[in-house]
């Protein structure tokens, strides 16, 4: 038998947990750059639909998944199928992507966690060098650094639902959020900053094409954390006296408002570093902008504040961005190991241990896939091109099942588990939600244009990463 189902002790709780694994680098980083892009105002109008009027319908279904079962991706799709094994075999999908996904976002942190190290010990000037990022990736240090950081989630999992992701996340969101304010704060006063704000937040409608929709679409996708199998299991950690729609409402909020607010720090403290920067020739990754780009921006700043003043704001954003990653890599981990005390009967300590060897040896290929081990380094190709371990990880695991699990999802509760129970459900823990609108809209758009539009996206998706082709035309 397995142990009693915990849950999260408060809403609140369970809300800046389920805020802090959609809180991550893509929102901090990615997303500003990306919304620069593609039209300013115009791009996070259209982000903020999607998120509302796609995203939230299938956040909503996630998180009923995970409370009517009590259960991760594989025990949710197997109660409510009557152990369909077409349907288990969607669940384990909704588990192993998390678990793939885990593996590129530990080496990520760990480079954000060298960053810190390195810029609070003056070698700012290293990291801003055009050799400093190529020199850093193929440190041996990287290596201590991984077993820092894999001892920080592991003593967060390990403490279980209550004592370890949700004190983490009532203590890491509140800071992260402070700690953004303050950053924001601080790159509105320097030179021509407000000409970052105003490119940030004017909408500029004439760069709106199919191409910048999809991205904006599939932005919004990926930022809420869906088809991770995440809010499934987080869902299973709530009571019925929660109000699931009004909550992942609150969420969707958080999420957005952290997004908008990060665009307020990045593109400011770019345009003050190059008022006549070309934001088209910006890097559509955030890796590149992140451990490449800005550094430099921050060296910059030593002309003002020196170079002790530059160091100690490039160590704040690390840590702000490092605190990100941590919240998401804990509810990413959190899927997986979930699975293996539910459906495998085995301890957190030893769930824990087993992702170790396993997505921690995972890690180890990734990180020396950059030059380090040849083997790894030009795993394989495709679309014309070589790809690492890493990449061939990142591509298929987060760019393309992500969208399929949202797929899956929408199908199995709208034909499978049936809108009846859906409404159901989410009745439970608030009288007001059958009968409502927002009922009715989310059966609604979960059974019809949802599912089409996010098998579009992988389909597309499909077709660009992996054969160069775009079969739609963006």
């Amino acid at each position: 038998m397995t142990a009693s189902r915990e849950h999260f002790s408060s809403r609140i709780g369970f809300i800046l947990a389920a805020a802090g694994s959609a809180v991550g680098i893509g929102n901090l980083v990615g997303f500003p750059v990306n919304a620069a892009k593609n039209g300013g105002g115009a791009f996070l109008i259209m982000y903020a639909l999607f998120v509302f009027f796609i995203c939230l319908p299938v956040m909503i279904a996630e998180m009923a998944v995970g409370r009517k079962t009590q259960k991760e991706p594989v025990g949710a799709y197997k109660s409510l199928s009557n152990d369909s094994k077409l349907w288990g075999a969607a669940g384990f999908l909704g588990v192993l992507t998390p678990f793939m996904i885990a593996v590129f976002y530990m080496v990520l942190t760990v480079w954000l966690f060298g960053y810190i190290a390195l810029t609070l010990s003056g070698n700012l000037d290293f990291l801003a060098s055009n050799e400093g990022f190529g020199t850093f990736i193929n440190s041996p240090y990287l290596f201590i650094a991984m077993a820092v950081v894999a001892g920080i989630i592991n003593f967060i999992l390990v403490a279980g639902v209550k004592d370890g992701i949700e004190k983490a996340a009532k203590v890491l969101m509140p800071t992260l959020f402070i700690m953004l304010i303050l950053m924001v704060i601080f790159v509105l006063t320097l030179e021509n900053s407000m000409a970052g704000v105003k490119f940030f937040i004017i909408p500029d409608f004439s760069k709106i094409t199919p191409s910048v929709i999809n991205g904006a679409l599939s932005q919004a996708f990926f930022s809420l954390s869906l088809g991770m199998g995440i809010l499934i299991t987080y869902g299973s950690y709530i009571n019925n006296k929660t109000d699931i729609a009004n909550s992942a409402k609150l969420v969707a909020i958080t999420d957005t408002a952290v997004a908008f607010t990060a665009g307020l720090m990045i593109l400011p403290a770019v345009f003050s570093f190059n008022p006549n920067v070309n934001t088209a020739e910006l890097s559509d990754s955030s890796v590149s902008l992140i451990f490449t780009f800005l550094p430099k921006i921050f060296l910059a700043l030593q002309v003002s504040i020196g170079y002790i003043g530059a160091s100690l704001v490039a160590a704040f954003f690390f840590i702000l961005v490092f605190f990100a990653a941590i919240t998401s890599l804990v509810s990413i981990l959190e899927v997986p190991v979930s699975y293996l005390v539910t459906e495998k009967c085995h301890s957190r300590k030893k769930a824990l241990t087993i992702l170790l060897m396993t997505a921690g040896t995972l890690a180890v290929f990734a990180t020396v896939s950059f030059g380090m081990v040849a083997f790894f380094t030009e795993f394989t190709n495709y679309a014309g091109g070589s790809r690492s371990f890493f990449d061939v990880v990142y591509d298929i695991f987060y760019d393309t099942i992500l969208p399929l699990n949202g797929f899956l999802l929408c199908i199995f509760v709208s034909y499978r588990w049936k809108k009846k129970q859906l409404t159901a459900e989410l009745s439970e823990g608030s009288d007001s939600y059958a009968g409502s609108w927002v009922e009715k809209y989310v059966n609604f758009s979960l059974g019809t244009f949802i599912p089409v539009i996010v098998f579009f996206i992988f389909i597309n998706t499909v077709a660009t990463k992996f054969f160069a082709i775009n079969l739609f035309g963006f």
